[in-house]
């Protein structure tokens, strides 16, 4: 099943964001065509670790695209990507406001007399305001969102959350706004100019932490992996390391109270509430680490998983690829890399209907597809490799 099938794409994105939106779309069976310098392209194409020369990094949020090259500061090239345009359902972009004006590929130039087109400009701050000419990356808007400033231990130096959030939140939220402008446009509506910005997209994605300054005044702090309106619901320290322990509620918390033999701490008038034991969680941690302390890690996961109560150790990515449920779903593929090496990847998440979403094109060279776009037309300058 590829509910975009049919559906055109013409990218003109590099690094996250933008290539990781365009993939979504490419998963669902959009014909992506994305669009690169011919002097290296996607600055992510070199980006380590190097499979036979080839990214594994560009690998993971390029697969089911095709790669042209073109150098839009020439005008056959430029009118070549025009006609690309031409052929497109969406435009997707994520240059710094204005790149695209001056190259004449803006959504005002392009969708006059195209009102089904569906044009998608992802960027750091906007396409307008007082911050839109401003560059940014996802460090810079973890940190200038407020990500930044609840992450990590209270009392220790900011830290950036591990995964790219900025940038794969903002490029999931602008493919659920083209998927939703295609419906529009499907049912006999326009298309539209899609403003998707990080820092909008990292602000919206903090709604509980806004929300806790709006209803206090108060600015949410850092509380390591501590919850600031619930407990125990964080990590602990057992015998021979720490794993995670979410009893998010009352009849969770007396669960996990009885698992370990200490009914009493249910009675605990300190610990009676939920509020009470997020407001108390300092005395509650101490004391359960104190029971811990004897107790290895598998011991304590097997009592709380028997009593239902939700926990699970800390992975790596090696123990958590390697979790039987990720191969019961699918969710690891071989992929061959346009360099003939074999690796694998994380393919889509979702199913419908029971299926995944497979791989139909590998990672592309760089202007692999020249020739089958453009044909005798193709760009002199074009690299295959």
């Amino acid at each position: 099943m590829r509910p975009l099938s049919g559906i055109r794409v013409i990218e003109f994105c590099s690094v996250a964001a933008g290539p990781f939106c365009a993939m979504l779309l490419a998963d669902m069976g959009a014909d992506v065509v994305k669009v690169e310098n011919p002097d290296g392209g996607d600055s992510m194409r070199a980006w380590p670790p190097l499979n036979q020369g080839f990214s594994e990094n560009f690998a993971s949020l390029n697969r089911n695209k095709r790669s042209v090259t073109l150098d839009l500061k020439d005008p056959a090239d430029k009118a070549r990507a025009l006609d690309l345009i031409g052929s497109a359902d969406v435009v997707l972009e994520n240059n710094r406001p204005g790149v695209m004006k001056r190259l004449g590929l803006d959504y005002a130039s392009v969708g006059a007399g195209r009102p089904g087109l569906v044009y998608c400009s992802i960027s750091a701050f906007g396409q307008e305001g007082p911050r839109s000419a401003e560059a940014g990356f996802d460090l810079t808007l973890q940190a200038m969102s407020g990500v930044m400033s609840v992450t990590g231990e209270p009392g220790a130096p900011p830290v950036k959350c591990g995964v790219p959030i900025s940038d794969f939140g903002t490029g999931l939220y602008a493919a659920y706004a083209i998927a939703a402008a295609l419906l529009q446009v499907r049912a006999g509506g326009t298309g539209a100019h899609i403003d998707a910005s990080m820092f909008g997209a990292s602000l919206a994605m903090g709604a509980l932490q806004t929300s806790e300054y709006f209803g206090s005044g108060r600015d949410p702090k850092r509380l390591g992996s501590a919850h600031p309106r619930n407990a125990p619901y964080q990590a602990f320290r057992a015998q021979d390391g720490y794993f995670a322990m979410a009893a998010g509620n009352n009849a969770l918390y007396r669960a996990a109270c009885a698992a370990i033999g200490r009914d009493d701490l249910a009675e605990d008038p300190r610990f009676a509430s939920t509020a009470l034991r997020a407001q108390n969680q300092g005395d509650l941690l101490a004391i359960l680490e104190r029971d811990f302390a004897d107790l290895t890690c598998a011991d304590l996961l097997a009592r709380f998983r028997a009593a239902g109560v939700p926990c699970a150790p800390i992975n790596g990515y090696a123990d958590a690829l390697a979790d039987p449920q990720v191969e019961h779903m699918g969710w690891v593929q071989p992929l061959t890399l346009a360099s003939g090496a074999e690796t694998r990847t994380f393919v889509s998440p979702l199913k419908f209907s029971g299926e995944g979403f497979p791989i139909y094109r590998e990672p592309p060279a760089l202007g692999q597809h020249n020739a089958e776009l453009f044909g005798a037309a193709a760009p002199a300058r074009a690299r295959t490799a």
